[in-house]
């Protein structure tokens, strides 16, 4: 696959209003124990469900003789926040050990760790590249992170990590992402981004907190599905576009915005079997082609009534229309009864 995002623990030191999730917060006491021995309990065996490769063909590098080059894809290993104490030692570390001793000699692997940015030290950074971290993607760079409200926050922030980076002997890669990725080989790289109107996350998905909290301003016309981090290619597991996302639980979602329900656990069953066992199913094909207003078609569910379905009111009471709330309520009426409780079954 070119990525997998792989959140490793719902544990966080803030309790941010735009998040797409409001299991990432702050534990304590007994419920801290439990988010922490979930992670740690789970890490492996979900690591053991990974791919034999983390490998991809790129379809924009074509072969003279046919065919297209293959390339290392990437694992980003994120949060939550992945550097808190209770899981960077017991977790991250580990991890990515296993990633690179797994990958490193068998197509090659490009590890990532996704970081709010406030608590990274010099020490730390060192950790993650003796951990053999390509690339430290710093994503709490907006105005809805507590501390950062200003334009000048953020700059303070960006330059005390750009000038930390720098004396690592990291590079800065502004444009790093999936259509992105050949960096210089043996190099180490870090970026920056954020919730902000520039970038695909800005208008926030119609989940979490900034559900709750009448934040996502994506209309009907914004379709997360057809993007990077979205649905698209994720069956497409043998060339370039394809993602999942998977949780601390071993679930697993063809998008990071995460649809109702997942497409199978790796606590359970390998990624690629979970990805094959999809292949040919309507539903999951139209998520696949980034036309989720199609994936019910096969289910008496015509376009016109998924984009009736994708209409609600926020919290606010605002009238919202967006086909992730579509892709909500299929799930809700049709994927999510018992006797399809199984995602994967052909119906």
């Amino acid at each position: 696959m070119e990525s997998i995002y792989y959140v490793t623990t719902w544990l966080c030191h803030r309790t941010c209003v735009h998040c797409y999730e409001d299991k990432f917060r702050p534990y304590y006491n007994a419920d801290l124990r439990a988010v922490t021995d979930q992670s740690r309990a789970n890490f492996r065996r979900i690591l053991s469900n990974f791919p034999p490769r983390i490998t991809y063909l790129d379809r924009k590098d074509p072969l003279a003789g046919g065919g297209y080059r293959e390339k290392p894809g990437s694992v980003i290993l994120a949060g939550g926040e992945v550097l808190l104490d209770p899981v960077r030692e017991s977790v991250l570390y580990p991890a990515l050990d296993i990633l690179w001793d797994r990958y490193a000699r068998n197509g090659g692997v490009k590890l990532i760790v996704q970081t709010t940015g406030d608590l990274l030290t010099p020490a730390i950074v060192q950790e993650l590249l003796d951990h053999h971290v390509w690339l430290i993607s710093v994503s709490g760079i907006d105005a809805f992170h507590a501390g950062l409200e200003t334009e000048a926050a953020r700059d303070r922030l960006r330059e005390k990590l750009t000038e930390m980076f720098l004396a690592a002997g990291l590079e800065h890669q502004p444009q790093v992402a999936a259509e992105s990725r050949d960096a210089a080989e043996g190099g180490r790289y870090f970026h920056f981004f954020g919730a902000t109107p520039d970038m695909w996350i800005g208008k926030l998905w119609p989940r979490g907190r900034a559900w709750q909290n009448a934040l996502s301003t994506a209309g009907i016309e914004d379709n997360f599905c057809n993007r990077w981090s979205g649905g698209l290619g994720f069956l497409d597991h043998s060339y370039s576009g394809s993602e999942v996302s998977v949780d601390p639980e071993g679930n697993v979602f063809p998008c990071c915005a995460k649809t109702r329900a997942p497409v199978g656990s790796l606590l359970d069953e390998p990624l690629i079997a979970i990805l094959d066992r999809l292949r040919g199913n309507p539903v999951w094909e139209a998520i696949n082609v980034g036309a989720p207003q199609r994936m019910g078609l096969a289910h008496g569910w015509s376009e016109e009534k998924f984009l009736q379905a994708s209409a609600t009111r926020d919290a606010s009471g605002r009238e919202y229309r967006n086909l992730c709330i579509g892709c909500d309520r299929f799930h809700e009426e049709v994927l999510m009864r018992p006797e399809l409780v199984q995602l994967g079954r052909r119906s």
